[in-house]
């Protein structure tokens, strides 16, 4: 397999790539502008090619130019600070495989030049296995109808809806799905709907013709035509823009579709596999979820638990994903004591079965010594804060201004002028204050003929919201996102919006 090309500017960036990918056993080559990197283009091609936007010189638009001349079917993904947003859009429509944006979380990125990597492979015809897939591991009984429910849909083409929380699994069952499947030697194709802009996303699942819109340089393959014969998991479907939710409706319905600004339909033989961590039930009641597309992909309904309905699988997830991580940086495999597995296994880890093994990562890599005890798991596993960010949701009769007690407190939050105000001083948690104070506050906009009220205070209840839930989770992005009951690249993408300071990822 070829090298992947990392052309930046920025030595950081380039170190922490090589490193990163280093890891994952990729080969790299890096490049400091884009004149070196396109004169190594006459004697070599990489699998994929990462390129920021903005360097001294040519820019990585030139670069993404020559190099869609040369190698069309090269996949690139094209870095861009969060201001370069059109410039992005504009190097996505010209033929770019994906745009990251900075600063990026590692693990994304990662995954990002993955899917690149995988697509790259397969064309070219490089029958070399890119990507080995994580098993499934669960002796709960809840987990053990999962297989066998995967054993029965296997065979099968029947459209498949899997719920669950963040973090529990549902793309690995979906790879299981196609894995077992007589289409195991087609592509599975995986795209999560809230990760990709809207205004591109139409795009990105059929695909779209030369000169469809500006920026359109060359013809491009959807997701649809990629997975042709295989599978299509189409995760956070939930997210998915109402327009858009009407031409995915159509190809369930007859097969058939077209690409942006084409005029021949096109033939699509391609199971899909949805996914979603939200309620769709009750986005179809809130007019945010065609009702009938609901029904198109709830043909049959795979439920993953939650960890905490599995406790009884945390050793073997935790003994697993430590071997898997020590591998990986080539160490000595640490283990738990007795102790630390115990009081491991009773906390309710809200983001499942993705925070078990961040945490094991960080056990490798960050515990003292071979046997870990819980003095040397992360301090916030044992704190009161802790256990304040793993009580239960609660419940949707709670209101904004009436929340639930926390480690025996009756503290009052309240929402005031877009600010959040918490302590025995906020606002009172008598049920619908919160909503006499909103009307209240429509009223004067009203009658002061401020323009655009409902966005202006929409933005502000949903700052609010994200404020509160970001303070009861100590910063983490993913927690909250989880509280919240949206998506993480959701959280992540109005927090960049609204301009709210703050937030990390787990």
């Amino acid at each position: 397999m070829k090298p992947i090309w990392i052309v930046d500017d920025d030595e950081s960036i380039r170190w922490v790539l090589e490193k990163a990918l280093a890891r994952e056993h990729l080969a790299t080559r890096s490049f400091s502008n884009v004149r070196d990197a396109v004169a190594a283009l006459d004697s070599a091609v990489p699998q994929v090619l990462v390129s920021d936007i903005r360097m001294p010189g040519e820019s990585g638009l030139e670069l993404l130019q020559i190099v869609k001349a040369r190698y069309p079917g090269l996949p690139v993904i094209v870095m861009t600070a969060f201001s370069d947003l059109d410039s992005a859009v504009a190097a996505f429509q010209g033929g770019a495989f994906e745009y990251l944006a900075k600063p990026f979380d590692l693990d994304k990125a990662v995954e990002l030049i993955r899917r690149a990597l995988e697509e790259s492979l397969r064309e070219s015809g490089d029958e070399q296995t890119a990507v080995e897939n994580p098993e499934i591991l669960g002796q709960a009984a809840a987990m053990q109808d999962v297989f066998r429910a995967i054993g029965r849909l296997s065979q099968s083409n029947v459209t498949v809806l899997i719920t669950g929380e963040s973090g529990t699994g549902k793309e690995l069952v979906a790879r299981a799905l196609h894995k077992h499947s007589p289409r195991s030697s087609q592509p599975f194709i995986a795209l999560n709907t809230a990760a990709i802009p809207k205004d591109l996303l139409e795009s990105e699942l059929f695909g779209h013709e030369r000169g469809a819109f500006t920026g359109a340089q060359s013809t491009r393959r959807g997701r649809f035509e990629q997975a042709e014969s295989g599978t299509l998991f189409l995760d956070e479907i939930g997210d998915m823009p109402f327009d858009l939710q009407t031409r995915l409706l159509r190809v369930l319905s007859d097969g058939h579709f077209y690409r942006v600004g084409g005029h021949q339909p096109l033939k699509a033989n391609v199971r899909v596999i949805a996914a979603t961590h939200q309620n769709l039930e009750q986005r179809v009641r809130d007019g945010l979820f065609r009702e009938d597309l609901y029904h198109r992909l709830n043909v049959i309904r795979l439920r993953l638990p939650s960890l905490r309905e599995r406790r009884e699988d945390i050793p073997i997830l935790v003994r697993y994903f430590l071997a898997q991580s020590a591998r990986q940086l080539g160490v000595e495999a640490k283990r738990l004591s007795d102790q630390a597995m115990n009081f491991l296994s009773s906390l309710d880890l809200p983001g499942n079965v993705r925070q078990l093994e961040n945490l094991c990562n960080w056990i490798t890599v960050m515990a003292p010594g071979q046997t870990v005890e819980i003095k040397d798991l992360p301090a916030e596993l044992s704190s009161e804060g802790y256990e304040a960010e793993t009580t239960p949701s609660p419940s949707p009769s709670h209101s904004i201004a009436h929340p639930p007690a926390i480690n025996g407190a009756s503290e009052a939050t309240g929402w005031v002028n877009g600010s959040v105000v918490t302590g025995p001083t906020a606002v009172s948690s008598e049920p619908g204050k919160w909503i006499t104070m909103l009307e209240a506050e429509a009223a004067q906009m009203l009658a002061a003929g401020k323009p655009e009220v409902m966005d202006a205070l929409g933005r502000q209840f949903e700052s609010a919201l994200i404020k509160t839930a970001l303070k009861h989770t100590h910063g983490r992005k993913n927690d909250a996102a989880i509280r919240l009951g949206i998506g993480r690249n959701t959280i992540t993408r109005k927090i960049q919006e609204l301009g709210i300071e703050g937030g990390k990822d787990d």
